[in-house]
């Protein structure tokens, strides 16, 4: 069913709020104020505050799929190498949608369709993992995935920073990505 003027406007205003102030800003009132309607209009077009969430959540899937998407390389190993860098600069530049994106408590029950704009993503990694004649490439995607995930939340942390003593974290993905496509 597509998406009212009113629902477009409020994930619009959530989106952006989360982009200024964080995961911890979205509340329902906050979010119908900056869409410019009633504070109990959200509740009528997401039956819940988690529903809401989900559906901001989806853009973020969606923001992340359009620079994977844009991966370039006719070689799947580059475009691995590539999709990992977008990832990690994607979590820089977004962190509050990052942070949301990947809360499990919003993929079941929402009825917002997240799971369904999430997978494909993965499902993008273990086409160029099989391109790669990875062996069992759904298992080496999930690993490469997390750690790919893991790099880039513990960047956000200035974690890696430290102990890497680097600014740069493209050597790290780098080493990652080779360490699943050998």
């Amino acid at each position: 069913m597509p998406e009212t003027d009113t629902e477009r406007r409020l994930i619009t205003a959530g989106v952006e709020l989360l982009a200024e102030a964080g995961p911890g800003a979205l509340t329902l009132r906050e979010i119908a104020r900056r869409a410019g309607v009633s504070h109990g209009a959200p509740r009528r077009y997401f039956p819940t505050h988690r529903a809401l969430l989900a559906a901001i959540a989806r853009e973020g899937h969606r923001m992340l799929g359009a620079l994977v998407d844009r991966t370039t390389g006719h070689d799947p190993r580059e475009a691995v190498l590539e999709m990992a860098r977008r990832y990690v600069e994607f979590a820089q530049r977004e962190p509050g949608m990052f942070a949301l994106m990947f809360r499990h408590d919003l993929l079941t029950g929402n009825g917002i369709g997240l799971r369904e704009a999430s997978t494909p993503l993965f499902g993008v990694l273990v086409k160029q993992l099989d391109r790669a004649a990875v062996p069992d490439p759904p298992v080496t995607a999930a690993a490469l995935w997390a750690g790919v995930h893991g790099i880039a939340q513990l960047w956000q942390w200035g974690s890696m920073q430290v102990v890497t003593g680097s600014d740069d974290p493209g050597p790290l993905l780098a080493a990652t990505v080779r360490a699943h496509l050998r």
